[in-house]
């Protein structure tokens, strides 16, 4: 199999930072979710995903395999035809940003048009956060909060919340005096400083909120699952803890997107989505921050039971081109690998795989989000 001439359609990435701000960091901050400055400087330049990449990006650039090589030539570049570089290498269609991610330091979607179709991802809680310093009644507040989203905005293209890294995927009804009573904690602790919305009651009510306006406009709303930096609490980070919202009819027609493979919880994932219409899943993050080995693996186990009208590709790049360009170069290797030895396997024939690659790649994000 050829996988290299379907255009990709990258249903989660994020915005790249800003060069000013980019330059604070070193080169391996990257390559890996966490943040600790030991993590950063000591240890994730010995990852096997960053000593792979190292050989992909050097090959890319055509400079040597070496962190400083690269470097000298990414300033010789600019970051403009960085990554327009990245991005044609990719062979990209279109993609799907998520800018509640360091909103403050990074380029606007504008600037990402100029290479690629963008479409843009809301993300719940930094709206909610965005909200709440403007605001002084919980009354005024829900308002504001329902009438941002309801119609959603026309360059919306999904819902996202991050409730997983604040309080956990065990989202449970709430009642709005339970919610409202948060909202004044909150404000009156905080005493003008900036939010950080992470109340577990508030969290599940305005989710919830969202998920009533995603099932009237059938929009999908994504979920960050399974690994992430160590904000999280990988514990509650399995997507099976969405099974109060998954089992609710009120939200059944709001299709709903597990991200990252809910690595380490790629079986689990693939069960929801083989039994619950409403499951979509992607592994983006698992690819390409896994080893090969591992990547092969999770994709495998999503397949397991996933239907393949249920799979999306996405890159999860965020901070640097060149992770737009990995993510594409490994998704399409790893995906070809998976599918011939299902071939191999008997478990689908060469054509049937031809037209199963094309709807990870591209087709099921296109119907899912209303783009065909």
């Amino acid at each position: 199999m050829n996988l290299s001439d379907i255009p990709l359609v990258d249903q989660h990435a994020h915005n790249l930072l800003r060069p000013e701000v980019a330059a604070r960091y070193p080169y391996s901050a990257a390559f890996t979710e966490g943040y600790d400055s030991e993590i950063v400087n000591d240890h994730a330049r010995h990852t096997l995903f960053y000593r792979r990449s190292l050989r992909d990006i050097a090959a890319l650039l055509s400079c040597e395999a070496q962190e400083e090589a690269i470097l000298a030539r990414r300033d010789s570049l600019g970051l403009e035809q960085l990554t327009q570089l990245c991005f044609t290498a990719a062979n990209l269609e279109a993609i799907y940003l998520d800018d509640g991610l360091q909103p403050d330091c990074i380029l606007p979607l504008s600037w990402h048009e100029r290479f690629v179709p963008v479409k843009r991802i809301l993300r719940l809680e930094v709206l909610a956060e965005q909200l709440m310093s403007q605001t002084e009644t919980f009354e005024d507040f829900l308002e504001m909060f329902n009438s941002e989203i309801d119609p959603p905005p026309p360059e919306v293209i999904a819902f996202k919340s991050i409730a997983c890294y604040r309080t956990g995927l065990d989202i449970q009804p709430v009642s709005r005096a339970a919610a409202a009573s948060s909202f004044y904690d909150i404000k009156q602790q905080l005493d003008n400083q900036p939010i950080r919305l992470a109340d577990k009651f508030l969290i599940d009510f305005l989710v919830q909120q969202a998920l009533l306006v995603a099932a009237k406009h059938r929009l999908p709303v994504q979920f960050h699952t399974g690994f992430g930096d160590p904000d999280l609490n990988l514990c509650f980070a399995n997507p099976l803890y969405l099974r109060c919202i998954l089992e609710s009819p009120t939200y059944r027609n709001a299709p709903i997107v597990l991200l990252h493979a809910s690595y380490p919880y790629m079986q689990q994932a693939g069960y929801l989505a083989s039994v619950y219409p409403q499951v979509y899943l992607d592994f983006g993050l698992a690819v390409p921050f896994l080893s090969v080995s591992g990547m092969r693996e999770a994709i495998r186990q999503l397949l397991e039971l996933t239907p393949t009208t249920k799979l999306m590709y996405s890159s999860d790049a965020h901070q640097i081109p060149e992770l737009y360009y990995l993510g594409a170069k490994w998704g399409r290797q790893i995906l070809t690998e998976v599918l011939e030895q299902a071939i191999s396997d008997s478990d689908i024939t060469a054509r049937e795989a031809d037209k199963i690659a094309l709807a990870i790649l591209r087709e099921n994000a296109l119907s899912l989000y209303h783009e065909t």
